[in-house]
């Protein structure tokens, strides 16, 4: 896409029990969002999301978006192959050139989101929460807890 970049970092606040299994199995779980399947992140690191995305008491930083992103497309590619994704930017507070599904209100800006959303190509496709896995990330990615130490 011309003049599309990830940003640097992809950050996702949760518990540590799941984000470990993100890591180490790169196990996602897309979830329901209007039409779409959605994943998202933060492309930041803010303490103050721990609370807001509470229960959380980790984040999984990703370093290499590029890789985490094919890798992320290919495995949802293979599991909903009748599926078309995106992934960008969300928009606060005036609508997004990617639709709805990238549009939210000026109250969450301070998530500061990263969404990766498929849709359906055929009409009355079932909306449940599917998993995916994309194989250990551990080679560019990492666990902190709240207090910025890596865990």
């Amino acid at each position: 896409m011309q003049g599309y970049q990830r940003p640097p970092t992809l950050h996702s606040y949760g518990m540590r029990s799941d984000l470990e299994q993100a890591l180490t199995a790169g196990k996602f779980t897309l979830v329901p969002s209007g039409s779409f399947l959605t994943l998202s992140f933060s492309r930041e690191w803010n303490k103050s999301l721990f609370e807001i995305l509470s229960p959380a008491d980790c984040c999984l930083v990703i370093h290499n978006t590029e890789e985490f992103g094919e890798r992320l497309h290919r495995a949802v590619q293979r599991a909903l192959p009748n599926w078309a994704g995106i992934d960008g930017a969300i928009e606060y507070g005036s609508r997004s050139p990617l639709g709805a599904a990238f549009t939210k209100s000026p109250g969450q800006a301070r998530e500061q989101e990263w969404q990766f959303a498929w849709r359906s190509m055929s009409p009355g496709a079932s909306l449940n929460p599917v998993v995916v896995r994309i194989g250990s990330i551990e080679q560019f990615a990492e666990l902190r807890a709240p207090e910025s130490h890596l865990v």
